[in-house]
């Protein structure tokens, strides 16, 4: 039976349990906390009368569920902004978000991201949190993403993100000539005292980035990388801190270096790079409902394949 119209009675062996713990058990598919926001919106009855969650258990009552008229409140304005996607089905829509996009409204950003172009064209993602959005990238970051298009997809990709079960490879071109991969492990925080900014601290979170070259050029690297946290400007923050920055970088990058006997095309466009070089190139997840890896990639854009091809033809 569905949730949105469901009865059952709870075991005995819940017997001394908080009603919200026995509900994240019998409803794995969804997040305790959105079962709490059911519970104190009178979605979840207990033998047909308004209980608290934190309500102990005999065993033997009876729960009603019914979710089918929760009430959609979602201020985001719809916009026609053209997204590229990859794949869409009932349970998720994987994307590649171009360089230049916010993901998500915030201070100064209400309107012009991506939730709000999401919201124009699925509409039905106004019923979820952040319409779907589990994981952000960079204003300046492109690339692949994945949205939640049901709650029981939205509790499972949190899940494997928390998990580290979804893997994530990013394409970027740094500063510096690398002399081989390796694996940066350093934890991120905010930055003591320009708080807008992030920073090695050690009493920030564990944070983990891999990386391997893919080309080396005079004064520069092409690498790849993969996370296995998801920290807030993670991969450029780990960079700046090896001293191989993203070239682009406004935060973290430094000034721009050039290679001896550079072209004045090359100069020019190390000087003038748009964003922080920087792309999510692939995305594997295992599917919320069919239990199978899927995985996804997303060409690198014009503008760093343009620059790899200057910084090609300077050796």
């Amino acid at each position: 039976m569905p949730i949105e119209d469901s009865v059952i009675k709870i075991p005995l062996k819940y017997k001394g349990k908080r009603l919200d713990q026995a509900l994240a058990e019998l409803y794995p598919d969804y997040s305790r906390s959105r079962l709490q926001i059911w519970i104190k919106s009178g979605f979840i009855k207990l033998n047909n009368q308004p209980p608290s969650q934190r309500h102990i258990l005999q065993g033997g009552e009876e729960i009603q569920v019914n979710i089918a008229t929760e009430p959609v409140h979602n201020p985001h304005q719809k916009e026609p902004i053209p997204l590229d996607f990859i794949h869409i089905d009932n349970d998720i829509i994987v994307l590649n978000k171009p360089p230049g996009l916010v993901v998500h409204p915030g201070a100064g950003n209400q309107q012009h991201t991506l939730l709000n172009a999401l919201l124009y064209h699925c509409p039905d993602l106004e019923q979820l949190p952040r319409a779907g959005i589990v994981q952000r990238l960079d204003k300046d970051t492109s690339g692949i993403m994945v949205i939640a298009r049901s709650l029981k997809a939205h509790t499972s990709l949190v899940k494997q993100l928390q998990k580290r079960q979804i893997t994530r490879e990013y394409q970027s071109i740094v500063q510096g000539v690398m002399t081989a991969g390796g694996k940066v492990d350093a934890p991120i925080g905010r930055h003591p005292v320009k708080r807008k900014r992030m920073a090695i601290v050690d009493t920030g979170k564990q944070a983990i980035t891999h990386y391997k070259v893919l080309k080396r050029f005079s004064a520069h690297s092409y690498i790849q990388l993969q996370l296995e946290s998801g920290r807030t400007h993670q991969i450029r923050v780990h960079m700046a801190h090896i001293r191989y920055p993203v070239i682009g970088d406004p935060v973290y990058g430094g000034r721009p270096k050039f290679p001896k006997q550079a072209n004045p095309e090359l100069i020019e466009e190390l000087q003038r790079f748009p964003r922080q070089a920087l792309h999510a190139s692939r995305l594997k997840i295992t599917h919320p409902t069919l239990g199978t890896e899927m995985g996804w990639q997303a060409p690198l854009p014009a503008d760093m394949r343009h620059l790899l091809a200057l910084l090609e033809q300077n050796g």
